[in-house]
């Protein structure tokens, strides 16, 4: 398997790992396999297992240049972070070239195996991120591990995929996930310990260790109240809140509700992300990129200008 060093091979091991989606090596499974229901996301109800009336009949969309405005903002935030082209791939291997639209076996196997191999992809893509963390270097072998076990299951044969317990995979790599953002979330609590004490310092007037003027001066950044701080905790209900301009540095928001969250220029260095719903949360201007376990499809669902700043795998 790939063996890429943390930080600087995090893009190099996304790659490596085909975790990127590419359309153009899928058939649409989204557009057809997935339930839509009618909402802020998507314009129409759609069972799953019925084409997207939008479907060309090359596997494009006809109206991707226009989504949002199309009422489908849902579909441009969607990312299976590669699964479609896997998944295609493994039914055309068992069904002799066939697609969910020549065989209604190769259907049912490519509409099984979308959700087990985005859920591995989205598994491949936390371990990546946890050996690019240098906080969490006490994790890397372990996650090495989990990573070479993990990614040879998203290619299996499409038969094999619908009778892996992708649970059980889940459970294993999740205490690694949680054991690194432990680590990561530590390190930057102590980190900004440390530099409340330096701007404290700074208010009683002592001098740089270099003997020049302090370029790290406090900014306009609020410490949460404790109202808010009992609200910090995973899968937490921030629908709609006000987080503008707070440091909310190391706070565990795994899972957390954030749609609609007002984030705008507050400090989110080590917050943990995995699974939070960012579906219209205000980011313009705020810096993203030290955050935790953010994915293409959480990027996508947030609200964003030139300003916001992204991990750079995801920028």
């Amino acid at each position: 398997m790939p063996r890429v060093p943390a930080a600087d091979g995090r893009a190099l091991l996304v790659e490596q790992l085909d975790l990127r989606s590419d359309c153009s090596r899928c058939t649409g499974l989204c557009c057809v396999g997935l339930h839509l229901v009618r909402s802020a996301d998507f314009a129409i109800d759609k069972p799953a297992g019925t084409p997207c009336p939008n479907l060309r009949t090359d596997f494009g969309c006809g109206i991707h240049a226009r989504l949002p405005e199309s009422g489908f903002p849902g579909c441009v935030a969607y990312d299976c972070l590669g699964a479609g082209q896997r998944v295609t791939a493994a039914v055309r291997a068992a069904h002799d070239g066939a697609t969910w639209r020549d065989d209604p076996a190769a259907a049912r196997d490519a509409f099984a195996a979308l959700p087990v191999v985005t859920q591995l992809q989205e598994l491949l893509w936390y371990l990546a991120e946890v050996l690019a963390l240098p906080a969490a270097a006490a994790a890397h072998d372990d996650a090495r591990q989990a990573l070479d076990r993990t990614a040879p299951l998203a290619d299996l044969a499409a038969a094999d995929l619908l009778a892996l317990d992708v649970g059980a995979v889940r459970r294993a790599v999740g205490p690694l996930v949680d054991r690194a953002s432990a680590l990561v979330r530590d390190a930057a609590r102590d980190g900004r310990q440390a530099r409340d004490g330096r701007h404290r310092d700074g208010r009683r007037g002592a001098a740089s260790p270099h003997g020049t003027a302090r370029s790290d001066a406090p900014t306009a950044l609020r410490a949460p109240s404790a109202g808010v701080r009992r609200r910090l905790r995973p899968g937490a209900d921030l629908v709609g809140a006000d987080l503008r301009g707070l440091d909310l540095t190391a706070s565990d928001l795994r899972g957390a509700l954030l749609l609609g969250a007002d984030l705008r220029g507050a400090r989110l260095d080590a917050v943990d992300l995995l699974g939070a719903d960012l579906r219209g949360a205000d980011a313009r201007g705020t810096d993203l990129s030290r955050a935790l376990f953010l994915t293409p499809a959480q990027v996508g669902a947030v609200r964003r200008d030139e300003r916001t700043a992204l991990p750079a795998v995801l920028a």
